[in-house]
């Protein structure tokens, strides 16, 4: 098998206009795969692999550009610096077109294949005629709270070709995120906010990521601007208070507002849109569905906020910490980036405009399994004349606005 070395474009420009011969710069590499990831400048993304020397040279003429060799040989004697690189990247420049080649330093007849990383008009090619890639490369998605739901989402986002965010959540990745956050045991102590900013540029190295790892309760008028300036909120915090106030800004701004959750150990779980001159999420302040019992999966943090009272033990308190399974969490996660594409693209000619008239309720429910809140609905594969809900399906809800809504009534 070849060995691959990726180049990206965009930093080569700078030295095909540059008189020098040839530079240093810096290759990733996979150990025991002969693959390299080569740069001249560093990264947006902190580069993944081994760190090695990497040498870029110009060749002066084509015959010598077929011979590796000597190109090395006649920059190496120029600046004896470049023998500590493990590979060397050969360019010869003629009549506009640019031709490359990769060799090992320490021996030049080992070839490696140059690819380039691809430009943005290449990166969701196969996406086309599905969803309108141009016009969502335009949309700007808010995304408030980044665990086990906001990360996830924000990086199917990424591959759906959204081409902005705006990230906010003021936590760090701890040991207990883990099992069911898209980030390792390598990113533990990292801003939330900068693991998924990565994350997202690991799939679109173009989109435009702004992160703010503050409480959006304590900075209302910041949390205000990113909602006006937004197309599309989506809410993925662990809390009521957070969901209320986003609410009230969606309404204010006629916004379209995507609220996801999970409920009880991920038994099952909930996803509310909100569209301008729709019910909103006070409208179901009465409703059971959300005033039930809310995820708890950071002791530290439900002790601060008094969901877990001071004087609890210990162990009583790591007993009341309800973490459900990353698996159950993954369709509340799919029905959120399914309706928030479904908005982005509302109003453009592609394949999935034919779900807007089916994906039309307010509310959707899911269960994954029957322990409290679903115990009374049907088993999977026994659900004889369908006359209750079942478990592992959708189920969709349309509702009224609500006469006593505080807080949609007056617009």
């Amino acid at each position: 098998m070849d060995g691959i070395v990726y180049l990206y474009q965009y930093q080569l420009q700078k030295f095909f206009n540059d008189s020098s011969a040839c530079t240093m710069g810096v290759a990733y590499e996979w150990k025991g795969e002969d693959v390299f990831h080569a740069y001249l400048e560093y990264p947006r993304v902190a580069p993944s692999g081994f760190a090695v020397a990497c040498a870029f040279l110009k060749a002066r003429s084509k015959e010598e550009f077929d011979n590796p060799s000597r190109v090395v040989d006649s920059c190496v004697a120029m600046s004896p610096a470049l023998r500590q690189a493990k590979i060397a990247i050969i360019f010869h420049v003629a009549g506009g077109v640019v031709s490359k080649c990769a060799v090992d330093m320490d021996s030049p007849g080992k070839r490696y294949r140059v690819e380039y990383v691809p430009d943005k008009s290449n990166l969701y090619t196969r996406s086309k005629g599905l969803i309108e890639v141009g016009a969502l490369e335009k949309k700007r998605v808010l995304i408030v709270g980044l665990g086990s739901g906001g990360a996830s989402i924000a990086v199917e986002l990424a591959k759906a070709g959204v081409g902005h965010f705006s990230l906010v959540d003021f936590d760090r990745l701890e040991l207990h995120n883990i099992s069911r956050h898209i980030a390792g045991v390598n990113e533990l102590g990292r801003l939330k906010t900068n693991i998924v900013r990565d994350a997202i540029l690991g799939k679109n190295p173009y989109a435009q990521v702004d992160t703010y790892p503050v409480d959006m309760m304590q900075e209302a008028e910041l949390t205000e601007r990113l909602v006006a300036e937004t197309d599309l909120v989506i809410a993925a915090t662990d809390s009521l208070a957070s969901r209320y106030m986003l609410n009230s800004l969606i309404i204010k701004y006629k916004k379209v507002g995507l609220f996801g959750r999970a409920v009880t150990r991920a038994e099952g779980g909930d996803v509310l849109r909100v569209r301008p001159g729709g019910p909103c999420y006070a409208c179901l302040k009465g409703s059971q569905w959300l005033v039930g019992e809310e995820e708890i999966t950071d002791v530290r943090r439900a002790r601060e906020t008094g969901v877990i009272p001071a004087y609890t033990s210990t162990e009583d308190a790591n007993a009341m910490v309800q973490v459900g399974l990353s698996t159950d969490i993954a369709p509340i996660n799919t029905m959120v980036v399914k309706l928030a594409i479904q908005e982005l693209s509302r109003g453009t000619e592609c394949v999935i405009a034919s779900l807007d008239n089916e994906l039309d309720y307010d509310f959707y429910m899911w269960a994954n399994r029957r322990e409290l809140y679903f115990v009374n609905w049907a088993p999977f594969n026994h659900n004889p004349g369908r006359k209750k809900p079942t478990i592992l399906q959708w189920y969709g809800v349309k509702f009224a606005k609500s006469c006593d809504c505080h807080e949609c009534r007056d617009f």
